[in-house]
């Protein structure tokens, strides 16, 4: 039976639903795409229920008609300044000396156990280390000898209602949610390398209303936070430095924008009508870029911040990989790197078949790093091990179900 995968990128700007075909490779061919302008999310966040469930239902539509599936369940990202992060620790006392699943469930369970408060839902568990009668760095404790096993866990939670509201919205256009999933975390599925993730390194997702931020140090996801900053504030100080509108803004963005204005030549200039003129006026690409530089030099710094705050400033050795839509803005690389002081590059999906001219962006990374994740939750099931994953709280699909009173329930 061919194993069919769908993603929900619900962004600031746009809303892409993906259909996905496994191959035999366990390589994606895209079978369905929707890309649909985003209405009614502000900074990842719902703000108007009908706007943006129509958007959803659109592009769900375009998906179905594209890949001539129905689609009836799917992965959904999730991001906003609501999502927050904890790291908590759970201990068991180990039954029969030799660690099996059910002693590693029972820790996590622990772990889980943090107080969280009424009006926040857990979005993932993601199990980082263990530690066997005082050894800690193990990686897989299963058929260890042993009397206490403690798990290191990094807790992802969002705001209940906000998460209640997409699932409302998703849910009317005929769409169950298999599980949430962090942006981020979907868009490392893509763009992150197996050396860099052991090495240590960043991923910075960097879309219309938030920048979303991983830390991946030893293999494992270390760090996440979600700041309230993206490109959209690039466009509104456009719009607001030369007087226009933010669809102009926007497009002048794309099609001059430079984050660096030693990168332009003094000389260079372009036409555009501003409000309150009746003749286009010439603008100087170098004034444009220095209003991009200022606003992207800010948002840098404040991921820097969050970086040092985090107190793993020092174990991302591989630098940091930028993917998300402002990311492809020519100069954020170089402003990136002189900011953090760290290697910097960009990446966007590759190794893909089927319909993928859209898709070879960096704006695409979540839609299809939510398919790849897909994939990972279905080999682990099959496997029972396998790459350590994250695990999400509520929406889950049946397999998810059966294979959690097995592996998670004390």
């Amino acid at each position: 039976m061919e194993e069919i995968v769908v993603g929900i990128d619900v962004g600031t700007t746009k809303v892409c639903t993906l259909v996905g075909r496994v191959e035999d490779d366990k390589s994606i061919r895209i079978l369905g795409v929707g890309i649909e302008p985003s209405e009614g999310i502000r900074k990842g966040m719902i703000v108007d229920l009908a706007a943006a469930t129509q958007a959803i239902t659109r592009s769900v539509e375009k998906a179905e008609s594209t890949s001539g599936l129905e689609i009836t369940s799917a992965l959904v990202s999730m991001a906003g300044a609501h999502v927050a992060s904890v790291n908590s620790r759970g201990a068991v006392a180990v039954n029969g000396n030799i660690i099996d699943q059910y002693d590693v469930g029972h820790a996590l369970e622990q772990a889980r156990a943090v107080a969280i408060p009424y009006d926040r839902e857990i979005i993932h568990v993601i199990q980082r280390g263990f530690t066997v009668d005082g050894q800690d760095g193990i990686r897989n404790p299963k058929g260890m000898h042993g009397y206490r096993l403690e798990v290191e866990a990094h807790i992802i939670t969002a705001s209940a209602a906000s998460s209640d509201n997409l699932r409302q919205c998703v849910g009317a256009a005929g769409v169950d949610i298999q599980q949430f999933v962090l942006n981020p975390l979907a868009s490392a599925e893509v763009v992150l390398t197996d050396q860099e993730r052991q090495m240590g390194v960043a991923v910075c997702d960097i879309g219309g209303g938030t920048t979303d931020l991983a830390l991946y140090v030893n293999g494992d996801v270390w760090h996440t936070m979600v700041l309230a900053v993206g490109g959209n504030h690039i466009t509104q100080d456009i719009a607001h430095g030369l007087r226009l509108s933010f669809p102009q803004a926007e497009e002048i963005k794309k099609q001059q924008g430079y984050a660096l204005r030693s990168g332009v030549g003094s000389e260079e200039y372009f036409t555009i009508k501003p409000f309150g003129e009746d003749q286009p006026v010439q603008i100087n690409r170098q004034e444009l870029a220095h209003i991009i530089e200022a606003r992207v030099a800010e948002m840098f710094s404040l991921v820097l911040q969050e970086i040092k705050r985090s107190g793993y400033d020092g174990l991302l050795p591989a630098g940091m990989v930028l993917t998300g839509g402002t990311s492809a803005l020519p100069g954020i690389k170089r402003i990136a790197a002189e900011v953090l002081n760290m290697p910097v590059r960009t990446a966007e999906p590759e190794n893909l078949s089927g319909l993928v001219d859209r898709l070879k962006s960096p704006a695409y990374s979540t839609g299809v790093g939510l398919l790849r994740w897909a994939i990972s939750m279905q080999d682990q099931e099959v496997s029972g091990g396998g790459r350590r994953r994250a695990r999400g709280e509520k929406g889950m699909g049946l397999g998810f179900v059966k294979k959690l009173i097995g592996r998670i329930l004390p």
